[in-house]
């Protein structure tokens, strides 16, 4: 049996509506999950953070890793020209294995030093160069999903595979990972790159090898005219994707929902899909503003997303100031019926809410996974006379210091990141 304690300042939130916290208080680690809190020192070692911030592991719902090599770039262009002109020539790059290593080296690297422990991540359609992403993602010790992209139509002839080529290549990466932690899912880029023969294949895919699947909903006014005019049958965006078993079938991560309709929303709520609401790529890409407050109080399993390099930070604490933002945006510009975000709510989208995808991760709670970050406050200067509470200190980290390195990150029980240490 594996027991040690953290020692510091806790905060998290079980439920939307309000913050938990405990001030230098202790929290019992067994076997790599959380046990309990300790108002006095437990018998066993102790990892003391005294007057550092602890929060939950964080979970990203939606990046592609083969973007972040120009992240922050190119935002004058909207979704459909961005990719064309940018993000597939870079993409194609990823055939080349020595470019992938330099690459992904440095996207896992800077990755380890964020609060993000589980994520959901997209690769490219190049086999061994999403292997060698999913393996350096297991080594630095993160949890949860890296797809190879499928994509068979409507992209130029160097980032397009047959459609025999891209199911073989599949196979041959599903057969191929050999990796604990981070595990493989279905990953077509979405319906107008993929043909209706290779979505439905990848829906069969799905169901035997029971995997997740990920891909992009309702992003872009363009794009969903395009799947209309591909796919005229389907009486949606969010029903293309049904026909063909990737939704519905096996859990399922659909990035944006920036123009769902209330037709679709049912069919995402019954069939558990969640949702990765990127409002950082939203407005850079100039997509429009998501309606999370009615997809949350629809049922709607929803959660965040960097989507980088459409988003331009790997922070997904810079998304849940974003996502305030923009829901402020939607409440006084668009509809007033549906009231902005409040604080906890979009930390819990970021922790238990969105984490829920990955298993019991994203809060102190008795029995979840041992996933938390130790923040550095030590930028943030108040006046003296201000004292700060937990949640206070949680907002203004937030509002500040979002992009800052974090002091020590564990994910599992394991620290796989400190910054007075080499990693």
């Amino acid at each position: 049996m594996v027991l040690y304690a953290i020692k510091g300042d806790f905060i998290w939130t079980e439920d939307p509506s309000s913050f938990k916290y405990s001030a230098d208080s202790y929290l019992i680690v067994q076997d790599g999950r959380f046990l309990k809190f300790s108002s006095s020192c437990p018998d066993c070692p102790i990892l003391d953070y005294s007057g550092h911030l602890i929060i939950p592991g964080l979970s990203d719902l939606h990046l592609h890793a083969p973007q972040y090599a120009f992240m922050g770039l190119y935002m004058d262009d909207e979704l459909l020209k961005w990719l064309d002109e940018h993000t597939f020539p870079e993409e194609a790059k990823y055939r080349d294995l020595s470019y992938a290593e330099k690459a992904y080296s440095i996207f896992v690297s800077d990755l380890l030093k964020t609060p993000t422990s589980r994520l959901s991540v997209f690769g490219t359609i190049h086999t061994d160069a999403t292997l060698m992403l999913i393996n350096k993602l297991e080594s630095a010790g993160f949890s949860g999903y890296c797809g190879k992209v499928n994509m068979d139509r409507n992209s130029p002839p160097f980032l397009t595979e047959s459609t025999s080529e891209s199911i073989e290549e599949t196979y041959r990466y599903l057969e191929s990972c050999r990796t604990v932690n981070m595990k493989p899912i279905v990953t077509p880029r979405f319906i107008p790159s993929c043909s209706d023969e290779l979505l439905s294949e990848l829906g069969r895919i799905a169901v035997k090898y029971v995997l997740p699947v990920q891909s992009h909903l309702d992003e872009n006014l363009s794009e969903i005219e395009w799947v209309k005019s591909l796919m005229p049958e389907a009486e949606s965006y969010t029903d293309a994707y049904l026909r063909m078993g990737l939704i519905g079938k096996t859990p399922s991560i659909m990035a944006h929902a920036v123009w769902v309709t209330d037709d679709e929303i049912p069919i995402l709520r019954n069939s558990g899909t969640f949702i990765a609401h990127s409002p950082s790529s939203n407005y850079n890409l100039s997509s429009g503003i998501a309606p999370v407050r009615k997809l949350l109080s629809e049922g709607v399993n929803t959660g965040l997303g960097t989507d980088v390099a459409g988003g331009s930070s790997l922070s997904i604490l810079s998304v849940v100031r974003d996502a305030i933002a923009v829901s402020k945006l939607r409440w006084r510009l668009v509809d007033d019926s549906f009231k902005p975000l409040t604080l906890s709510e979009a930390f819990y989208m970021a922790s238990k809410g969105g984490g829920s995808f990955f298993g019991k991760t994203g809060s102190f709670e008795e029995g979840y996974d041992a996933d938390f970050s130790v923040l550095d406050e030590s930028d943030i200067a108040t006046p003296l006379s201000v004292s700060l509470s937990l949640p206070e200190r949680l907002e203004i980290y937030i509002s500040r210091s979002s992009e800052k390195a974090v002091k020590a990150k564990s994910i599992k029980g394991k620290i796989v990141h400190c910054s007075h240490q080499k990693e």
